[in-house]
């Protein structure tokens, strides 16, 4: 077992802290190949184009990583989770924001720590499992392959992100997880949009993901954060696209445990 995160006594008391101590998920090695070049920039789904994802089918490539010309970077990921509904997947989003560990038992390897700005708004019984984390910003300390980072992610309505909200719910997708994120100590030099896109399959739900480095959403048309001139490395998306199949390959494997165990604990 590689080197863990890391688990407190208190939190070793915690109902869910018994998954801290399972084996990760193993990423299937065809997509791990996927590392192994990057894709053509032009089979990339541009950020303007993102509601091209409601399209029946896939789009060009479903899983890769790329820098574009204009410099910024690129990363898609497909992930299959057998046995996950669309409640499961929005009710992981509102709950593990409310503790440390449970965003850490997401991949204990490289999960440090998640905190939600907006508890009291993550505990209302009056709101729905969107609502939950719709407008919230999460305070996560996670390593994607460069070190332990600072980072903020701010859970944002999809339709203010310049999505088809009246398409959500459908057969068409699910739900939509989408934030403006980055670095705290350089938010703008690390800049990324993230959008977690779930279509229901017959045997549970896929994901498709999609990070766009060097961009923000904001009033729902996209911003370029990165100045003009400069270049995305390429290790960077690469790095983010392996630590994505991690985490979800083992989001995958969780969520039909631990959904419903833990669906009504808020505390």
């Amino acid at each position: 077992m590689n080197k863990r995160t890391g688990i407190t006594e208190e939190q070793k008391k915690l109902s869910y802290a018994k998954y801290y101590y399972e084996p990760l998920a193993e990423v299937p090695k065809e997509k791990l190949a996927a590392l192994d070049t990057p894709i053509d920039p032009a089979k990339a789904l541009k950020i303007q184009d993102r509601n091209r994802l409601f399209e029946e089918g896939y789009l060009d490539a479903e899983l890769g990583y790329c820098v574009m010309e204009d410099g910024t970077g690129y990363i898609a990921n497909l992930t299959p989770m057998p046995g996950v509904t669309v409640e499961m997947f929005d009710w992981w989003f509102a709950w593990h924001g409310l503790g440390d560990l449970r965003y850490t038992i997401w991949d204990p390897e490289d999960h440090y720590s998640a905190v939600s700005c907006s508890l009291a708004q993550g505990r209302a019984a009056n709101l729905t499992l969107k609502e939950k984390y719709w407008g919230t910003t999460h305070l996560i300390r996670e390593d994607i392959g460069f070190g332990p980072d600072e980072l903020y992610a701010n859970f944002t309505r999809p339709a203010y992100m310049g999505f088809d909200e009246s398409k959500i719910g459908t057969k068409a997708c699910g739900t939509i997880v989408t934030s403006n994120s980055g670095m705290r100590l350089d938010p703008m030099a690390s800049a990324e949009c993230m959008c977690h896109f779930v279509r229901e399959t017959e045997d549970g739900i896929e994901l498709r993901s999609r990070f766009w480095l060097g961009w923000h959403i904001i009033g729902g048309e996209p911003k370029k954060i990165l100045p003009d001139g400069e270049v995305t490395p390429l290790e960077k998306p690469r790095a983010l696209l392996a630590h994505n199949m991690k985490e979800f390959q083992n989001l995958a494997k969780l969520l039909p445990k631990i959904y419903p165990e833990e669906k009504n604990n808020w505390d």
